[in-house]
Order: structure tokens, then C-alpha cells, then sequence
């Protein structure tokens, strides 16, 4: 009787997917955005509402599921491991990522023909960006991440902190051990508190997508896209390609297909297209990569670390973006200087976290180490960053799914055979 009658019972609603909801209210702020700007720009409060929410809890759920995946592993060895893997693989992809934005820059040439004086441009529109941006040496960088008090690093929110004071938390759980089982205990109930939590707060998912969306496309207009168009396509484009092509040969080679697992974080996808920053996802993101059969541990440790490491997304743009401005401003870049934008990019674009706008800070501070590249020439793209950052987000998201999946791979932690058929 049960067989007979469950497949009814658990079939949903099609209108109640989140994808076609947050698809649909995508709809609706664009069309809105168009027919009219100003009522579409005061839903703002929207999106910004919305983000707040699931960034109040993000901290919360990295701490919980890193204590606890931590102080439940009985093979401490394990937890240096699998961060020493994560890192290379974070260092690798996202400098690959890094050198494929300088290829298609010299390539495609998307800032050529603008022709663009710098002293017609007003340096006060990015003044803001440069008066943030800051080329951080590897010691303030590795000191950055270590918080001034353990209530301070919650109160930023800063993950790489709570990433730290998480692990060191785990640990001591882990070595103290079953005097300590009481606290773990209460830790494990608050991380399904906290993923209650999560799961109402995403049904506000389709609101936010429309606050998000409808003030982009109502203060910036389709219109701005026009003069951009080369850029963006070419970028939207060149981020394609590396989903498709350069994580799809990473994850055929952990034994898995790229389009199955794009398919199964579709809904985590859209959002982060609808919302332009990849840390409203992150929640959904980890659970669903529990269910695919990671350790809570591994996930805990890889997704928030990936998020300030394994920026994908961000690098191609950096360096396709620094090279559209030179174009654009008729400044001749050698070699040597290009290869000073990728280096110094491979520092800058790991504080890029999924926050809209950080990325473009961190592009800021990238072309002041050339001095003959106009800052000023920002100024060109940042009316279309909010569309840029779309693509950035989204790219970034997806790799630090792959990168999850392809570490639990190298643990062993699932095989083949169950991940492709969790993926089905």
C-alpha cells in the first residue's frame, strides 16, 4: 500500500519549484525595470533585505558544521589533508582562471576602437572603489585572518576568521573528547536549527531575486548595455567556456559529468544570477553537497574557504577587465606588465568573496601597481559591473561545488557510482 501511494504523496507542485519562482520574478523585475526605472530602483530594499538575511546566518552555519564535522572525525590527519588538497587545487584553477582572462583580453581585444582620452574621464566616480582598494603584502593578508577577538570575527563576518576560529574549536572538541560531549551535542542541534532557519528564510528567495534584479535593470537600464556589448559578451562567453570545458574536464576526471551536477545546484544557479553575489547560495550549496554523499567536515572546510580562495569567476574578470581599460585608453601594456597585473591579481582576487562590488574593488587595486593604466578608466565599466558581477558570482558558486565534490573524490570518501547516481 505504501509503494502504491508514495509516489503521489511525494511528488510536488511544479509552481512550487524555487527555480521557476525565482525565473519568473526575474521576469517580472525586468520587465518592470523597462516599462518603469524609478518604481523598479525603490525595490532595492528587496534584494538588500534578503542577502542581509542569509548573511546573518552564514557564520552560524560555517561554525556549526565545521565543529562538528571536525570533532566527529576520528582521523584528526584528515582535516590538514583535506585543507592542503583544497588550497592546491584553489591555486591552480583559479590561476588558470587568472591566465585565461589575460589570453582572451589579448585575443579578442574587447576594449579596442573606444579610443578613450583619460582626461575626460571623472576619477570621482571610482574614487570611492580606489579609497577601498588596497594591495595587501602575503603577511597582512595571512594577519587579516586571524581576528582581533572571537567576537569580533562573527561580528564582521568575515569567513576566512570564523573559518579559523571554527577549526581551532573543532579540534579542541576533538582532543578534550567526551568531556566536551555535552557542547558537541548542542552544536549539532544548533546546526539544524540553523538549517530551519535557512529553509524559511529561502522562501523569500523569489523576492529578493526581484528586489535584486529589477533596481539593476531600472537604474542601469538595457540600453547601458550597448556600447559594452563586446565585453560582456565576451566575458559571459569566455566564463561559459571555462564551466563547460575547464570544470568539465576537472570533474570527468573525479568520474563525474558537469552538466548533471549544473543541473542538480540549477536552483542555487539562478539565485546567484538573480541576486549577483554567490554567498546567499552557500547554504543550500553545502547541504546539497552533504546529500551527494561529502562529509559534513570536508564541506564545512572546503565551500567557505573556496569563497575567498577559489574565485574563479573573479579572476578571468580581473584580468580581462584590466586589459579592456588599457585598450580602451589607448595605454600599451608589455609583458612584463601584464604579467605584474597576474600576479598581483593572484593576491587581490582571494579577498573577492561573493559580496557584490568586492571584485571590483579588488580590480582597483590590481591596476595600481601599473601606474600607466588610468584608474580613471574604470569608470567605462562600472555602470555594467552589476551585470559583470551576474556572471562572476555564478562562475565562482559553481567551482567551489566542483571543488567540494573533487577533494571528497581524492578522500574517497564516495565513488563514482553513488555520486552519478545522487546526481540523477
Amino acid at each position: 500500500m505504501t509503494s502504491a501511494t508514495s509516489p503521489t504523496q511525494t511528488k510536488k507542485p511544479f509552481y512550487t519549484s524555487m527555480s521557476l519562482q525565482v525565473l519568473v520574478t526575474i521576469g517580472l523585475a525586468i520587465l518592470l525595470g523597462y516599462l518603469n526605472p524609478s518604481m523598479a530602483i525603490a525595490m532595492k530594499p528587496l534584494g538588500d533585505a534578503f542577502i542581509r538575511l542569509i548573511s546573518m546566518i552564514i557564520t552560524l552555519i560555517i561554525f556549526c558544521t565545521v565543529v562538528t564535522g571536525i570533532a566527529g572525525m576520528e582521523d584528526m590527519k584528515k582535516v590538514g589533508r583535506v585543507g592542503g588538497k583544497a588550497l592546491l587545487y584553489f591555486e591552480i584553477v583559479s590561476t588558470l582562471a587568472l591566465l585565461i582572462g589575460l589570453v582572451v583580453g589579448n585575443v579578442v581585444h574587447p576594449g579596442s576602437g573606444f579610443n578613450v582620452n583619460p582626461a575626460t574621464l571623472d576619477p570621482k566616480t571610482v574614487a570611492e572603489y580606489a579609497g577601498q582598494a588596497k594591495a595587501q603584502t602575503v603577511t597582512e593578508f595571512l594577519m587579516h585572518i586571524i581576528p582581533g577577538t572571537i567576537v569580533d570575527a562573527f561580528a564582521k563576518g568575515d569567513i576566512l576568521q570564523v573559518l579559523l576560529v571554527s577549526i581551532l574549536f573543532g579540534f579542541a572538541l576533538s582532543v578534550v573528547g567526551p568531556r566536551c560531549k555535552p557542547l558537541l551535542e548542542l552544536f549539532d542541534a544548533l546546526t539544524h536549527a540553523v538549517f530551519g532557519v535557512v529553509n524559511i528564510v529561502m522562501r523569500f528567495a523569489p523576492i529578493g531575486a526581484f528586489g535584486a534584479m529589477a533596481f539593476t535593470v531600472g537604474k542601469y537600464g538595457i540600453a547601458s548595455l550597448g556600447p559594452m556589448f563586446k565585453l560582456i559578451v565576451t566575458f559571459y562567453f569566455t566564463s561559459i567556456l571555462f564551466v563547460v570545458i575547464v570544470l568539465g574536464v576537472v570533474a570527468r576526471a573525479a568520474g563525474f559529468g558537469i552538466i548533471k551536477f549544473l543541473w542538480y545546484i540549477k536552483d542555487e544557479i539562478i539565485l546567484v544570477l538573480a541576486i549577483s553575489s554567490s554567498e546567499p547560495a552557500m547554504p543550500t550549496l553545502m547541504a546539497k553537497l552533504e546529500k551527494l554523499g561529502c562529509s559534513k567536515a570536508l564541506v564545512g572546510l572546503v565551500v567557505p574557504t573556496g569563497y575567498s580562495f577559489n574565485t574563479d569567476g573573479t579572476s578571468m574578470y580581473m584580468t580581462l577587465a584590466a586589459l579592456f581599460v588599457a585598450q580602451a585608453t589607448n595605454t600599451p601594456l608589455t609583458l612584463i606588465q601584464q604579467l605584474t597585473i597576474l600576479a598581483v591579481a593572484i593576491l587581490t582576487s582571494k579577498g573577492a568573496s561573493g559580496v557584490q562590488g568586492a571584485s571590483f574593488i579588488a580590480l582597483v587595486a590590481t591596476m595600481t601597481v601599473i601606474p600607466t593604466i588610468p584608474v580613471a578608466g574604470m569608470a567605462l565599466i562600472l555602470g555594467i559591473d552589476r551585470f559583470m558581477s551576474m556572471a562572476r558570482a555564478t562562475v565562482n558558486m559553481i567551482g567551489n561545488g566542483v571543488a567540494t565534490v573533487v577533494v571528497s573524490r581524492w578522500e574517497k570518501e564516495i565513488d563514482s557510482a553513488t555520486l552519478n547516481r545522487n546526481l540523477a
